[in-house]
């Protein structure tokens, strides 16, 4: 049989302003949290990439720094540092109507690329004495607007025939993966093999490939995902014959590729 190794905007907003779903710890001083002015809905528009996250406070007595990050759907932090909140009234940077009414306000700028479903805003509060505290937490539906196609696989790079005798042999496989929204929207490449003389299903099925720079694979992130197999020699019995391997991928979103049939005569 053969053996799995690893070597190898504006937006367009609707829904109206809510209160913030959870508050998590209590706010310094006297403070406390009003509402969060953050939309519950959003779908991104290219002429425009910024939403705009926004807290009300009761009080900024006590307070140091007003903050949020950012959590896509795939539970990934979009922002690299945490995005400073401002009560300025710089509407045009920050996105802040009023100075001083107690609303901290910035934009951040999300991407046709970031995954549609379910965001979460996590706000926290540095006080005067440099304690940070998670204040509240809003979630909103994020749609980026762009259609569910289909990744393609090409480029299949495997023998087609392969000879054991007194010592095993690894088989290096790869294949190229395009996505019209970038590699990122990959969720997997993968195979399964059937064996013969029935074209039984391998155990191991599916066979993950990587892209990641092991695993037998060359440069990670170049869209060529790769595996080495293992046939192993008497006494493992790997029975003599035509083997077939369906080679394929799926997208973040659930469709999935073409599929590459391919056929190694193990001798």
């Amino acid at each position: 049989m053969i053996k799995y190794i690893i070597i190898l905007l504006p937006f367009i907003f609707w829904g109206c302003q809510k209160n913030f779903n959870s508050v998590v710890n209590p706010l310094p001083v006297n403070s406390r949290v009003l509402k969060v002015t953050t939309a519950d809905s959003l779908t991104f528009n290219k002429s425009d990439s910024l939403i705009v996250v926004s807290i009300q406070l009761s009080s900024s007595t006590g307070i140091e720094s007003v903050e949020a990050n950012i959590i896509a759907s795939d539970q990934t932090q979009l922002n690299d540092s945490p995005i400073i909140l401002y009560d300025n009234g710089d509407i045009a940077d920050n996105g802040d109507s009023v100075k001083g009414d107690g609303i901290y306000s910035n934009k951040f700028p999300l991407s046709r690329y970031n995954p549609d479903g379910i965001y979460t805003v996590q706000y926290s509060i540095t006080d005067d004495n440099n304690n940070t505290q998670i204040a509240a937490v809003h979630s909103f539906v994020y749609n980026n607007g762009q259609p569910l196609t289909a990744p393609v696989i090409s480029n299949l790079v495997a023998p087609d025939t392969v000879a054991i005798e007194t010592q095993k042999v690894l088989i290096f496989l790869s294949v190229q993966v395009n996505d019209t929204l970038g590699l990122q929207d990959i969720k997997s490449v993968f195979f399964n093999s059937l064996s013969p003389p029935d074209d039984q299903p391998s155990s191991g099925n599916p066979f993950i490939m990587y892209d990641d720079g092991t695993h037998g694979d060359a440069v990670a992130g170049d869209g060529i995902y790769s595996l080495i197999v293992e046939l192993l020699p008497p006494p493992t019995v790997v029975p003599k014959g035509t083997y077939t391997f369906e080679f394929q991928a799926v997208s973040k979103e659930g469709v999935t590729s073409n599929i590459i049939t391919h056929y190694i005569v193990v001798q």
